[in-house]
């Protein structure tokens, strides 16, 4: 029988970490491959499955291997409530760009702009994930399969296309950015095709993206509030579309 251990210890720095049992059940329906997966309370972490998950519940049978709670926590720095942890290996590069750059789409890109809040950026793909987006591509340094991003998302980042590119390397598609001073959101309808663009909180839309933007676009807010915070407006954005004409892919 195969040492879990010695798997992960081997995988550890070349995978991705699904950190949480939901983490992993999102990963394991949305088909990412999953060598090793591992707890200190199989029973627990199966009755969850029969509760939560009960679509994925074989195959997490078959994956999950009972360790003992010190070595657990020795293999996950930040130890998940639920106990359940696994690598994933990532999907090819090659593959998100293709998906990102086919047209026609069915849904908008989400580009975050230099975003800087790693659980942010994990919320906002958990997002993208729900409303069927095609995907989030990310500018700047963050890394978007950064852990803690992944754990943000709750494994959903294996459900759509998430890469980092540059602004030059954006794909296809007219870019709608999230702008106070843009057009009021509530009068336009955001085409499939489109790429959904957001600045960081703090400094807003880069001059980069700024100057490959086709409209400028503001949600509706009260005067004298600043802002909102990033996902919240992805979230209203992707509202508003799936509203206008897009839906989430049928169950």
């Amino acid at each position: 029988m195969t040492d879990p251990v010695r798997v992960w210890r081997r995988l550890a720095d070349a995978s991705v970490l699904l950190d949480g049992f939901h983490a992993l059940k999102h990963a394991v329906r949305f088909g990412a491959e999953v060598p090793v997966a591992v707890t200190d309370d199989r029973r627990a972490a199966l009755a969850l499955a029969d509760e939560l998950a009960p679509d994925v519940r074989d195959a997490l049978d078959a994956l999950l291997a009972e360790v003992p709670t010190a070595t657990y926590r020795s293999l996950v720095p930040r130890p998940h409530p639920t106990a359940v942890a696994a690598l994933a290996v990532r999907p090819p590069r090659a593959a998100h760009l293709g998906r990102l750059a086919h047209l026609p789409r069915t849904a908008p890109v989400v580009v975050l702009d230099n975003p800087r809040n790693l659980g942010n950026a994990g919320a906002v793909i958990r997002l993208a994930a729900g409303f069927g987006a095609t995907g989030v591509v990310t500018t700047g340094t963050l890394d978007p399969w950064h852990p803690t991003v992944v754990r943000g998302g709750a494994g959903l980042h294996f459900a759509t296309a998430v890469e980092r590119l540059d602004v030059d390397e954006l794909p296809p598609g007219p870019v709608f950015a999230l702008d106070p001073e843009g057009e009021d959101i509530r009068g336009l309808k955001l085409p499939d095709e489109a790429l959904l663009a957001f600045g960081s909180e703090r400094s807003g839309l880069s001059r980069a993206l700024r100057a490959r933007a086709d409209h400028l676009v503001a949600l509706p807010m009260r005067p004298q509030v600043s802002s909102y915070n990033l996902a919240t407006s992805v979230a209203m954005t992707l509202y508003h579309w799936s509203a206008t004409g897009g839906a989430p892919h049928p169950r």
